[in-house]
């Protein structure tokens, strides 16, 4: 995925999460997204997944983003 691509769906995710995932970090490689992070809520996990999914519907997505 090209760098400014994936800035896209980074920007793309904490805008859809409203800045609630601190220390974000999106991985890209081989088809497959992974998400890191830490958040306050399940709900915001899921935002960020469906963010990621309005940019690469067809993505696979491994949800890491720990919720505490």
């Amino acid at each position: 995925m090209p760098a400014d691509r994936h800035l896209e769906l980074e920007r793309h995710i904490q805008q859809c999460t409203g800045r609630r995932v601190r220390a974000l970090c999106v991985e890209v490689g081989d088809g497959q997204v992974v998400l890191r992070g830490r958040t306050s809520s399940y709900y915001v996990k899921q935002l960020a997944q469906h963010g990621v999914w309005d940019v690469l519907p067809d993505a696979r997505l491994a949800n890491d983003i720990v919720v505490e």
